[in-house]
């Protein structure tokens, strides 16, 4: 069945106003893991660093929690930048042409693509990046400065870092391990610039 030519721009409208709709509630599922992510953050480092007796080991688990914020918001931050995508294609496209300006050459067959076969402009790991670094830096680097705090509190920090058998130097090697690939995604991965 064809949309009759007359319909087509009623049937655009709403289509703009609902992938606005999914737009924004991808935005406020973001704003919600994110607020996940920096709730136990907080709550940890203050609950590790209320006791001298909490041994610093506890704050491994603030870093497995923002990690798998971080992999959720990567899931979700992909879905908004495809359905942000559509958006602009109708703002450029149908709008601009509809306010009487130049519009986008072949904007309704890119949409229709999308609609089509959606592709997600971009990868899990320039989505995991982008997340990184605008966010689960800034909590990660939280986390750490606690831990050394927390172990300074304790004594000399490389003592202090043991646990159990296994000596300092290799627990501190062992964060800084887990730390720097996080730090390498940040820096290299970064999404197609916007067309």
């Amino acid at each position: 069945m064809e949309i009759p030519d007359k319909d087509v721009p009623n049937a655009l409208v709403h289509l703009y106003r609902g992938e606005l709709g999914r737009m924004t509630q991808y935005r406020v599922r973001l704003d919600t893991t994110t607020n996940w992510a920096v709730g136990t953050t907080a709550a940890i480092a203050t609950f590790s660093l209320s006791s001298h007796e909490l041994p610093h080991y506890v704050l491994g688990l603030p870093v497995l929690l923002n990690v798998l914020f971080l992999w959720m918001e990567a899931r979700r931050f992909r879905g908004m930048v495809l359905i942000a995508q559509r958006v602009r294609l109708l703002e450029r496209g149908f709008y601009v042409q509809a306010l009487g300006g130049e519009h986008l050459e072949n904007w309704h067959r890119a949409l229709i693509e999308s609609l089509r076969h959606p592709t997600v402009p971009v990868t899990y790991l320039q989505a995991f990046s982008v997340r990184l670094r605008r966010n689960y830096m800034w909590l990660l680097a939280t986390v750490y400065v606690t831990w050394l705090v927390k172990l300074d509190l304790q004594g000399r920090i490389v003592e202090a870092a043991h646990i159990g058998r296994m000596p300092g130097t290799v627990v501190l090697t062992l964060a800084l391990i887990t730390l720097v690939p996080l730090l390498v995604i940040a820096g290299l991965y970064h999404p197609p610039e916007e067309g």
